[in-house]
């Protein structure tokens, strides 16, 4: 263990680790009045660009004047700045992780000079993961109706072009089997069976479930807050009776474990680390098309399928929207009623008797008038 934070601290020596109030480790610089936080994601790219604007005392907004006027680089900078404060700190991440690969290829090149072919080439690049391509030709487009609003060019390269066809449903949700093919592989006791039972047991998202503890449990019932958004900055209490499959998976989390989900070390898990080591363990159960994101639709589709009932979904899964959690149920209620309508066919030809004046009874009138007809 000191090895390890001995080579951290050689890597980055300013950097020094503390616990937020919820127990997840996160990492700063503190000087004689100065700090700044470089995030929980030792090493990567985001903490790196932290640390180098931290030893630098980069302020916010400092890389504009270091950028080509008029460049990509320059435009990323202003669209941050005016994006990034109105969105959630994910967002925010889910916004650079689309834009910095672009600035690294293309920052000193000219926004004006941007064209339709451009785009498509970019689009190509990407063909392989149509939902990354999609997500960059949308924050392409963003950044182009800024730049047009700033006047540095005067259209939309973006704007007409085709995304890629994908699943509108978004993330594959388990099925039964698949759930009974990773218990197979992972059993209790293991990481990877706490983890699958704690999110398929409470539909908690990947954010509020590596911040669950025993201080959630209170009277045989799990109550968290959903992590707060700028659409739903209160967040959402979750109340829920403990599954008793639940309650004996958690019975083997280690006494005195701050949060469930936490390392060996016994720091919190992050939600990037957990989602990666949720890959792998599907990966190890031979399950490529499940992830962490699916287990919530697992548990809404099993709450829909006993009740049958939009409110009861809400109050497991936290949906605040009725639309959303309406999907699970209307889901359902297809595949019921289309169960019943094929089992009230008939088998084979169905009995004339019950065909009530079936056109085939009926010969067509010629509109030829019969010979002998008024003999």
């Amino acid at each position: 263990m000191g090895w390890r934070i001995s080579k951290r601290t050689d890597q980055f020596p300013k950097a020094k680790s503390y616990h937020d109030r919820h127990g997840r480790m996160r990492w700063r610089i503190r000087e004689k009045g100065f700090t700044a936080e470089l995030g929980t994601d030792w090493g990567s790219e985001d903490f790196r660009r932290r640390y180098a604007a931290a030893v630098n005392r980069e302020k916010p907004g400092a890389s504009a004047a270091r950028t080509i006027p008029g460049s990509f680089n320059d435009l990323a900078v202003r669209f941050y700045a005016l994006h990034l404060p109105t969105v959630s700190a994910s967002t925010a991440a889910d916004y650079r992780a689309i834009i910095e690969p672009l600035r690294l290829k293309h920052g000193d090149k000219r926004v004006a000079h941007m064209r339709a072919r451009h785009v498509l080439e970019i689009k190509a690049e990407l063909a392989q993961t149509p939902q990354k391509a999609n997500k960059t030709l949308k924050r392409l487009s963003q950044m182009m109706d800024l730049a047009v609003t700033l006047e540095w060019r005067t259209d939309n390269p973006v704007r007409g072009l085709k995304r890629f066809p994908t699943d509108p449903s978004g993330f594959h949700a388990w099925d039964e089997g698949e759930i009974a093919q990773f218990y197979e592989v992972h059993h209790m006791g293991s990481v990877a069976h706490l983890c699958m039972t704690l999110m398929l047991y409470t539909g908690a998202a990947k954010c509020d479930a590596v911040m669950l503890g025993k201080g959630n449990l209170r009277d045989g019932r799990l109550v968290y807050r959903r992590r707060k958004t700028k659409k739903n900055p209160e967040g959402f209490e979750v109340s829920i009776k403990l599954h008793p499959y639940l309650a004996e998976t958690l019975a083997h989390v280690r006494a005195g474990a701050f949060t469930f989900l936490e390392t060996e070390n016994g720091r919190g898990r992050s939600v990037k680390g957990l989602g990666t080591s949720m890959r792998k363990w599907c990966d190890k159960a031979g399950l490529p098309l499940c992830s962490s994101h699916g287990l919530r639709k697992a548990i809404c589709r099993r709450i829909a399928e006993v009740e049958g009932d939009v409110y009861k979904v809400m109050a497991v899964s936290g949906h605040k929207s009725l639309k959303d959690a309406q999907r699970y149920v209307e889901q359902f209620h297809r595949e019921t009623k289309a169960d019943a309508a094929i089992a009230s066919l008939p088998s084979g030809a169905k009995s004339e008797r019950n065909l009530t004046n079936h056109p085939a009874r009926f010969v067509k009138s010629s509109g030829k008038p019969m010979k002998g007809r008024d003999k």
